[in-house]
């Protein structure tokens, strides 16, 4: 799998064949280093004063490298499919290979940086339902009134919680209707190219 990068972040990259290759490995730090601890325009400052660039040129070269290396740790690319995809912005073969050991030598912690960072939402352990049909009251004789009763069991950080919901059975039809129509529509071409720009 290549990874598609746009015509923004290879105008960011396009700056790392202008520096040294010490300097590339220190982007690439830095790069690591934005990922667990945040930016810091500290760095970018003193990066810009270093090489006579501005500061932006310096910060968006560290973000270029950083989108790289996460989106590649985050598809687990081969090595292979990592140097095809940086082949098309054009490097030397020294940077390219410069470019490969940062990868290869950060992957692994940036993708624990990367499932620390990401949300841990509840998910799905079991179901019990039960439906109830009321069929008359004192008041009225003749009544159908059906409810149906639904415990959802959740997973979320090691403990198990319940949500206990209730609704007649045409909301929840309605309900059932909307989740297909949502599963059909993720079947799209256009949802399945969003879903792997948010990946």
């Amino acid at each position: 799998m290549l990874l598609d990068l746009s015509e923004e972040h290879k105008e960011h990259l396009a700056f790392l064949p202008q520096v040294d290759s010490s300097v590339v490995a220190e982007f690439g730090r830095i790069a690591v280093e934005f990922l667990r601890r945040g930016s810091n325009p500290k760095i970018y400052d003193g990066a810009a004063r270093k090489l006579n660039v501005s500061r932006d040129t310096v910060q968006h070269g560290v973000e270029g490298l950083t989108y790289l290396l996460t989106e590649s740790s985050k598809l687990m690319i081969s090595e292979l499919d990592f140097q095809d995809s940086i082949f098309v912005l054009g490097f030397s073969e020294e940077l390219n290979k410069l470019l490969l050991q940062l990868y290869l030598d950060n992957r692994k912690e940036i993708r624990t940086i990367l499932s620390e960072l990401a949300p841990d939402f509840p998910s799905y352990h079991s179901l019990e339902w039960r439906l109830d049909v009321q069929l008359a009251s004192r008041s009225l004789r003749q009544q159908i009134k059906p409810s149906v009763t639904i415990k959802l069991h959740l997973n979320q950080n090691g403990e198990r919680n319940t949500q206990v919901l209730q609704t007649d059975p045409a909301t929840l039809l309605h309900l059932v209707q909307q989740l297909e129509q949502a599963l059909e529509e993720m079947k799209t071409n256009h949802c399945r190219r969003v879903v792997r720009n948010i990946k």
